[in-house]
């Protein structure tokens, strides 16, 4: 693997609100250079699939996207149940956190993390 990023079209957005919490967060946690927002999915969950979210070093088989100066890592196999997502910050009186919009989604359950495609 090269140091040099490659950049394709994003398959997912991510809101204003988004984006202002990551940079928070990225910097609240002093995440490394090099580490950028890993966005994903794996097995779990109560509808059989649960989001990833979190900060990661680029590994082979990622795609790499800049969001509004935030660099975004996701495997290339996950883009088929993730295009199209938006993720967005939420905050509200029942809950506070990242909301994930998933065109893709058959079917989903009340926490909000957990999907089927």
């Amino acid at each position: 693997m090269t140091d040099i990023k490659q950049t394709v079209i994003s398959p997912i957005t991510l809101t204003s609100g988004a984006v202002t919490q990551i940079r928070r967060i990225m910097e609240e946690q002093s995440i490394p250079e090099g580490h950028g927002l890993r966005v994903g999915v794996k097995g779990g969950g109560c509808s059989g699939f649960s989001y990833v979210l979190g900060f990661d070093k680029r590994k082979e088989k990622d795609d790499v996207f800049e969001i509004e100066g935030v660099t975004v890592y996701m495997e290339k196999a996950h883009a088929i149940y993730l295009l199209g997502i938006e993720v967005d910050w939420v905050e509200g009186l029942n809950n506070r956190g990242f909301s994930f919009n998933n065109p893709n989604a058959k079917d989903t359950c009340g926490c909000g993390t957990s999907f089927s495609a």
